[in-house]
């Protein structure tokens, strides 16, 4: 049965108090700047106790129910404020449907005002080719990502990261993307990161499965995830001490699959332990600088790889802003721990598996939130499989060198393509070993919400 109570008049009775008209932006357009419950309407769009009917309506002589009413009661109860005696009166006379109902609805949306969604729908394929291998090798798979953030209080929030892959060639779920796609490993929808994420001041602290990004060098080491914890400090200055376990690849796919290629055998556990310091400032600032010490041991892994038990990389990175529209950066990482291949014959290591570095000049870039809006860059690049463990996906992979060119483009709000191109060589793991030509054309798109 209706209640002949109108939208409008409900307003003003679930506010129960006036505010100033000139202090609150017009929420709706049929709702002119002197009708009587104006200041209700518009505190209550502001407060979130009325949404209107998303056409920028709030149709305020429409009729309403109890249930409606009650609502509004519920959602006014839990902001607070207002005339607590009014509300008091309208929660008595709509009690059947507050406890029937609407109490449970006002508790139902505290927690979903609590909670935050966001993700992306991604495609993303790659054709690469190397002179050492027998045929161009291709891969096209979809990622569906939630990222969703739940606030516990004023200092802590929890958060998350949720994919599933699949690939397009296969039709198969993959775990990893395109590096996992490549074998027959099928898997569900699977939680990638969870952790917690504390802040004060200027310090953040992060528990659980963790991003692990290392700043210095713009992720060149690592982009991933790692299983401990991290704490940032400091304001112009930051120092940032990370520690934990990590995996690139869970299902045991060798990192270095030439060298496996040589001995024949690999470790079935590519986990590692980690930690490392990192000291870097503003990354706002004109001038941006940093450096960097990272430990992973693993002995089975190392002793594998060139008779050590942990790899010890240093990074050093610096940047400058010439404009708002024009940047260049360069950042090195070495790896102090192998002299020599364990690959049965004790050669000497290439020293360019030994390095990592990347110089790259940035002109504009992307804002997924502005339609025509786009980046181009271009970088030289090297990445030796001794000094960089899980970097930032590109069309350069680990154990290449050469040059990349790569362009953003914003299509739409919140849908962004990248294409990027690689040529260069792969290069050889032990001394005497030849570098070969390669290529890479790589591209994705996202949708992001």
């Amino acid at each position: 049965m209706r209640n002949k109570t109108s939208f409008m008049v409900a307003a003003a009775f679930a506010l129960g108090v006036a505010y100033p008209a000139a202090a609150l932006a017009n929420p709706f357009e049929d709702v002119p700047r002197d009708h009587w419950a104006y200041d209700a309407v518009a505190q209550l769009a502001a407060d979130g106790v009325i949404e209107g009917y998303g056409d920028g309506t709030y149709r305020g002589d429409q009729e309403i129910t109890r249930y409606e009413m009650a609502q509004m009661v519920a959602r006014a109860m839990a902001k607070g404020g207002g005339d607590k005696a009014l509300i008091d009166k309208l929660a008595a006379e709509f009690s059947e449907e507050l406890n029937n109902l609407g109490v449970r609805v006002s508790a139902l949306e505290k927690k979903v005002d609590n909670v935050k969604w966001g993700g992306r729908v991604r495609y993303r394929f790659k054709s690469a080719n190397s002179d050492d291998w027998n045929e161009r090798m291709r891969s096209q798979y979809v990622t569906l990502r939630f990222e969703p953030e739940m606030k516990i209080n004023e200092n802590w929030t929890a958060k998350a990261r949720m994919e599933y892959n699949s690939d397009m060639n296969t039709a198969k779920n993959s775990a990893g993307g395109p590096a996992s796609a490549t074998m027959d490993a099928d898997s569900e929808f699977f939680l990638d990161r969870a952790w917690m994420q504390g802040k004060y001041g200027h310090t953040s602290i992060n528990l659980g499965k963790i991003p692990f990004y290392t700043a210095v060098d713009n992720g060149m080491i690592a982009d991933d995830s790692l299983s401990g914890g991290q704490i940032v400090f400091g304001k112009d200055v930051k120092v940032s001490l990370t520690g934990g376990r990590t995996n690139r690849y869970p299902n045991g796919m060798s990192r270095f699959p030439r060298i496996a290629w040589e001995t024949g055998e690999e470790p079935a556990n590519y986990t590692a332990s980690y930690y490392g310091v990192e000291i870097y400032n503003d990354r706002a600032s004109k001038w941006t600088w940093g450096v960097g010490w990272h430990r992973f041991k693993n002995e089975e892994v190392m002793n594998f790889l060139y008779n050590k038990d942990a790899a010890n990389i240093w990074s050093v990175g610096v940047g400058y802003k010439f404009s708002k529209n024009l940047s260049a950066n360069f950042a090195i990482d070495w790896n102090t721990a192998p002299d020599r291949v364990n690959n049965g014959t004790g050669a000497l290591a290439k020293k360019g598996q030994r390095r990592a570095w990347t110089f790259q000049i940035d002109y504009k870039g992307v804002d997924p939130l502005k339609p025509g809006s786009y980046g181009i860059w271009f970088r030289l690049r090297m990445l030796g499989r001794f000094a960089a463990w899980a970097p930032t996906d590109t069309a350069l992979g680990l154990g290449q060198k050469g040059r990349e060119i790569g362009v953003d483009y914003a299509f739409a709000k919140n849908v962004v393509g990248s294409l990027m191109y690689f040529d260069g060589k792969t290069m050889g793991i032990a001394q005497g070993d030849k570098d070969v030509d390669a290529s890479t054309f790589f591209g994705e798109l996202n949708f992001l919400f």
